[in-house]
């Protein structure tokens, strides 16, 4: 719903999670199914290079995040965090040191155990003082389960999810259970699933997932709401008109330091049906928020990009492309004003559009480069969710959490990290 204009400015993540607890027993015992495990990243294709046992890695999985694979296997998760949980844990590393790749230091031992205690490490790897590539490819396994920017280097924001307690691990999960259950009916044989907490979103076929996108979702004071509704259309190359709240905390602060933003932007201001100029508005009082604000389309300009995707419901919500591409590459995508933000929205939009006639990639291709306003309905709406899970585990015993960011857990603030440039 907002443009890159009124995104936030962080650009990296300012909330860190903490780290799958599975008992050593139980881990080496399920190591053979951790690989692959899932891939949670969006953007990332890649596979990891790093010099360490392929059965330590995290790679792409096709199981939903709401299947009853995933149930079953954050069913298992809980109980060998419960073990975990009453075998202490894990002891927590100390600060201050910058470990790396070639770094030598008693800090690394501790964090080779730690490593190895969470099921990232192989114990085979032994226990040098020496940050080798089997360390850094433990690191970036854990922070891909973690939707941490893969480094492979101990950032503040690492540190921070390799120290939240067991225990807190273990209530993060059970309090998911408790939402995935909530999702084990029938969801439909083709659905989208926007999982808020992990800025990601789903596509879903025959209960396997089609596509996966990297998403912008909602500020922590602008909150993407939790809804369940049905997709009915697609828009082409729409208009956007500003929403209240936008034009009160965004715009009006924006124009008293820059007047030529509105028209740079090729935002329209209509008063009584009429255009005004934005020179004739009072920027120093409330009055621009008894007018309407609507930005010409353009992909290049326009806050929505090439698509809007229409959910009714009554957050007045939706989903839509970008043309600020580069957030789907950030850590931290918590940037819009409740609106989802899709990565590779062709992508996206060709699923959702494949069983209606006309529709094909070509013809879609056609139409964004026109410029045309132009809405497709789809021949049947395709149900969409979008949901609030912050831990959950694949049938590859591949434990994932993400922030808290919006505080539903109820289980107070983790520790504020800010990550780190490595």
């Amino acid at each position: 719903m907002v443009s890159r204009n009124f995104a936030s400015g962080l650009t990296r993540r300012s909330f860190a999670l903490g780290s799958l607890a599975v008992s050593a027993a139980a881990l080496m015992a399920g190591r053979a199914m951790a690989a692959p495990g899932d891939f949670i990243g969006g953007s990332a294709e890649w596979v990891q290079s790093y010099d360490a046992s392929a059965g330590m890695r995290v790679s792409r999985s096709f199981v939903p995040v709401l299947s009853p694979q995933t149930l079953a296997a954050t069913e298992q998760a809980i109980e060998q965090y419960r073990q975990l949980a009453a075998q202490g844990g894990w002891r927590p590393l100390a600060g201050g040191e910058r470990l790396r790749v070639g770094v030598r230091s008693p800090a690394v031992v501790a964090l080779r155990q730690r490593l190895i205690v969470s099921g990232d490490m192989d114990p085979a790897a032994g226990a040098s003082q020496v940050y080798d590539s089997y360390v850094e490819g433990a690191v970036r396994r854990f922070q891909t389960r973690h939707g941490l920017n893969a480094t492979g280097s101990i950032n503040s924001a690492t540190l921070a999810a390799l120290n939240v307690p067991a225990d807190v691990r273990l209530r993060q999960l059970e309090i998911n259970i408790v939402r995935l259950r909530s999702y084990s009916g029938n969801l439909g044989q083709r659905y989208v699933v926007a999982n808020i907490p992990a800025a990601l979103v789903e596509t879903v076929e025959n209960d396997v997932v089609a596509t996966r996108h990297a998403a912008g979702v909602g500020k922590i004071d602008r909150q993407s709401p939790i809804l369940q509704t049905r997709i009915p259309e697609v828009n082409f190359n729409p208009t956007w008109t500003v929403p209240a709240s936008i034009i009160k905390k965004d715009l009006i602060p924006k124009m008293r330091v820059e007047p030529t933003y509105l028209t740079e932007n090729r935002i329209r201001i209509i008063a009584n049906g009429q255009e005004i100029a934005p020179s004739s508005v009072n920027w120093n009082s409330d009055e621009a928020t008894r007018y309407t604000f609507r930005q010409d389309p353009g992909g290049e300009f326009n806050s929505l990009g090439f698509v809007r995707i229409n959910i009714p419901s009554p957050h007045g919500v939706y989903m839509h492309d970008t043309p600020a591409k580069g957030i789907f590459g950030d850590d931290f995508r918590f940037v819009s004003s409740g609106c989802i933000r899709v990565q590779n929205v062709r992508d996206y939009i060709t699923w959702l559009l494949k069983d209606t006639p006309g529709w094909d990639r070509e013809h879609i291709d056609r139409v964004l480069q026109s410029g045309e306003r132009i809405d497709a309905r789809l021949s049947s709406p395709v149900p969409v969710y979008w949901v609030y899970i912050t831990a959950w585990a694949g049938p590859d015993g591949v434990i994932q959490f993400r922030d808290d960011i919006y505080g539903k857990d109820g289980l107070g603030r983790t520790p504020v990290a800010q990550a780190e440039t490595d």
